[in-house]
């Protein structure tokens, strides 16, 4: 269920003091394990480092994300790739044809230069 709007927004007032009297480009890192705090306009700029129950990835917050959830941009659980030994053994011959291909392109480039 959400909010309401008579309520307003939740922003966790820690997270604005913290900000209060802060430049984004020159401020360190706000730690804080407010994830239900609203994202507000006053935030773009600044890097928060976002609790996600392990340990804190940096979010670097831009106006596209004004209005969702600090939480929404710290995932909690670790994606692991579906596939296993068949999938593995297909990435390990894309990846030597990308290297085959990224050495065919430089020795072009050296022969080309020295003519």
């Amino acid at each position: 269920m959400t909010r309401s709007l008579k309520k307003g927004l939740y922003v966790d007032p820690r997270v604005l003091k913290k900000l209060a009297g802060k430049r984004p480009e020159s401020s360190a890192p706000i730690k804080t394990w407010s994830r239900a705090s609203v994202i507000s306009p006053e935030m773009v700029g600044f890097k928060f480092l976002v609790h996600n129950g392990k340990d804190f990835p940096e979010v670097l917050v831009n106006e596209d994300m004004v209005g969702h959830r600090l939480g929404e941009f710290s995932l909690t659980r670790k994606f692991i790739k579906h596939g296993g030994k068949i999938q593995k053994e297909l990435e390990m011959k894309k990846k030597e044809t990308e290297m085959a291909a990224a050495q065919a392109a430089k020795s072009a480039a050296d022969a080309a230069a020295k003519k």
